[in-house]
């Protein structure tokens, strides 16, 4: 038997405690006895002898003693203290491991550490409804970069999903079916009600376009490419301009909608960079609204020409 480490996620982190690998079960007679398990969970919470043992599960004391001799004789357990009860010297035991687990002789692979990112932390919690038992939950919507739609327009912003993912990675591991999708095929595939994360503004993706009216912070109706507006306020702002907006899927109960959306595909850059690399300044409102929405800009800092940084305007 060779200790080894059980790791675990909870909502807090990650918890990691000592396993005892096996690498021929059957050997160990007493794993396979319900008797040897329930004396073990007893005594993982305290150490105790035999006769407590036996008041405490309701079992004869011989049937107690019989097991105790089977899982210190198999390594299991071990004594932790002597002492007098009663005038008998009695032995407390206690399990030689926290957990035991069975190891198959196949081949070991290195593998990469789990996420950086805190298990509650707000980023967490933000795409918590895309990720179902640790894999991503949803589909990643991109415009055409083929002329389509009432505007005849073409995409120039489907590669930004790229960086997303690469975000998402960190979240959640990969599902077995394709993720990413054009939005003239989300119709065709009845996938209107799924967790959709949509990339591009409403006059290049029309999936988009169909939750536009529903977004707290919406591109206006008449010229999609003109601005954004916040209930009857009109906001000021520039091609460098998108929002990032969260929302229920009007579509199906129970299903999220995030939109990372700009006046024009720089925008949408900007909201692109804003999430994956400020999400901390992003997010700083979050409070796990069911509708959120931000405005931000993007900035060239570098002087290259392209938007390397973001900011939360409203």
């Amino acid at each position: 038997m060779e200790p080894r480490l059980l790791l675990r996620r909870d909502s807090n982190g990650y918890l990691a405690k000592p396993v005892r690998v096996f690498d021929d079960p059957s050997s160990i007679k007493s794993l396979f006895n319900p008797t040897s398990w329930k004396i073990l969970a007893l005594l993982s919470k305290k150490p105790m002898y035999p006769a407590e043992i036996a008041r405490t599960l309701g079992l004869y004391q011989q049937s107690v003693y019989f097991c105790v001799r089977r899982l210190l004789k198999d390594g299991l357990i071990e004594i932790e203290r002597s002492e007098v009860v009663k005038g008998a010297v009695a032995r407390y035991y206690r399990p030689t491991s926290p957990a035991f687990g069975v190891e198959l002789p196949s081949e070991e692979k290195n593998l990469p550490l789990p996420s950086q990112i805190d298990v509650g932390s707000k980023l967490e919690r933000f795409f918590r409804g895309f990720i179902k038992d640790e894999i991503f939950d949803g589909v990643i919507v991109v415009g055409s970069p083929e002329p389509h739609g009432p505007f005849r327009a073409t995409a120039r912003d489907g590669h930004y999903a790229a960086q997303l993912a690469f975000l998402l990675g960190r979240l959640s591991r990969m599902p077995p079916d394709f993720f990413v999708r054009l939005d003239v095929d989300i119709r065709t595939e009845k996938k209107e009600g799924e967790n959709l994360i949509l990339i591009g503004g409403p006059g290049t993706n029309l999936v988009t376009e169909s939750v536009n009216a529903f977004l707290p912070i919406r591109f206006t109706e008449d010229n999609y490419w003109r601005g954004l507006v916040k209930g009857d306020t009109v906001l000021q702002s520039s091609e460098r301009d998108g929002i990032i907006a969260k929302i229920r899927n009007p579509f199906r109960e129970g299903k999220t909608i995030l939109v990372l959306a700009g006046n024009r595909h720089i925008g949408t850059k900007s909201c692109v960079i804003a999430l994956t690399q400020f999400h901390t300044q992003v997010l700083e409102g979050y409070e796990d609204q069911e509708e959120w929405a931000v405005l931000v800009r993007g900035y060239d800092l570098d002087g290259d020409g392209k938007i390397d940084s973001a900011e939360v305007l409203h």
